[in-house]
């Protein structure tokens, strides 16, 4: 199985495209205001948007996006006026990670695991 697309609830679809466009993902469907959906910059899996009308009421969600050079990308968005809630950690799953959210609520990481991502340590 391969990974197609992750879709993820917006209020304002509209604001939500604006807001990724600046995470850097390329616009493919537009069929605004109720749907969306990018292209990442690399790798095949695309991201959508949809509207609702009311947000879930728990997060459950945690979106992943890597990059090579986390410490450019964060510094990139945060000029851009992206504010992030916790700054480049170092993880003891062998992850670096800065944390964000969207306009919608929902919990962003930019992350770069390089080899660890499939192949920890601990891998079995």
């Amino acid at each position: 199985m391969n990974l197609n697309q992750i879709t993820i609830p917006s209020l304002d679809v509209e604001k939500a495209v604006v807001f990724y466009k600046i995470l850097g993902l390329q616009l493919i469907v537009d069929a605004l205001p109720r749907y969306v959906r990018f292209a990442c910059p690399e790798g095949e899996s695309t991201f959508s948007i949809h509207k609702v009308d009311a947000l879930p009421k728990e997060q459950l969600i945690a979106i992943y996006f890597e990059n090579d050079n986390l410490e450019k990308k964060v510094e990139e968005l945060q000029d851009k006026g992206i504010t992030f809630i916790s700054e480049i950690e170092d993880k003891p799953w062998l992850w670096s990670e800065a944390h964000l959210q969207d306009l919608d609520g929902n919990h962003i990481v930019l992350y770069n695991a390089g080899e660890n991502r499939k192949n920890p340590p601990w891998r079995i």
